[in-house]
């Protein structure tokens, strides 16, 4: 079951690296593909649907196997999510606007500072999302982590990968020089030009890509790896294997005699 923010749209594959039509045939996957790129999706949407689709593969005797680089996604499948309320529609247009004529960075730098220091000055989403709930008189969360591991909804195996910074770097731009071969612009023009929401566009590298400037996407995509590896190392109960190196068999062997162990 992937937890990816941008997979769940449709028509955005290419972009956000979701499993081809040929992996999907040799594997069942779920919550993928299932959202217009013109609707607006959240992560209180998504906890509903992760939960229900967990509960029901493990009352059928079967392993969910989550995966994917959203830390609030991955939260909102196996942990209950503290979720605020939504705001006024005309403060969201309000935002929208500013985001548009002043950009990401100058509402960034208008956060609570504690606030802002928790969220990344390009992440547009959570710039945009915090803003709205500052002038709605909503407190925001003070953290996307917190020790919500520690409250899990079930029995739960945490496993994160690592590999030599040098190694993944070569391996990021070696994926969006597939991705814009595969035609990722062209998904990216096409789901702008029928009006693809504010949460499609958090696509890593969808404005980058309009503009044609490739650099930008390696760039982002190499920036947000960091993120996430700062991320998953501050993760409570979480079990890093490095696969510098090694295969994809080796590695899983190692997953699944960590299962034993675990009793997840």
């Amino acid at each position: 079951m992937s937890c990816d923010a941008i997979q769940v749209y449709r028509g955005l594959e290419t972009l956000s690296g979701a499993a081809t039509p040929e992996e999907r045939a040799r594997l069942e996957h779920r919550l993928v593909g299932f959202v217009d790129p013109s609707g607006e999706f959240s992560a209180g949407r998504f906890a509903a649907l992760a939960h229900e689709e967990i509960d029901e593969l493990l009352a059928g005797g079967r392993r969910p196997i989550v995966v994917g680089g959203t830390g609030l996604y991955l939260r909102a499948a196996l942990a209950e999510l503290d979720l605020r309320p939504p705001v006024p529609a005309e403060i969201r247009a309000e935002v929208e606007r500013e985001l548009v004529e002043r950009g990401p960075g100058v509402l960034w730098d208008e956060l609570d500072p504690d606030i802002a220091a928790t969220i990344h000055p390009n992440d547009r989403k959570r710039i945009a999302r915090t803003t709205e709930l500052q002038r709605a008189g909503i407190e925001p969360p003070r953290s996307s982590e917190g020790l919500w591991t520690a409250r899990l909804r079930r029995p739960t195996l945490l496993v994160g990968l690592t590999v030599d910074r040098g190694e993944l770097a070569r391996r990021i731009d070696a994926r969006v020089d597939e991705m814009i071969a595969a035609g990722a612009a062209e998904e990216a023009r096409l789901a702008a030009e029928r009006g693809a929401s504010r949460t499609a566009r958090a696509a890593l590298g969808f404005e980058e890509l309009l503009e044609g400037d490739v650099e930008a996407v390696k760039r982002a995509h190499r920036s947000y790896a960091r993120r996430q590896l700062t991320w998953m190392r501050r993760m409570e109960g979480v079990r890093l294997i490095d696969r510098t190196g090694r295969d994809d068999a080796g590695v899983a062997q190692e997953i699944v005699s960590m299962l034993g162990e675990n009793g997840a």
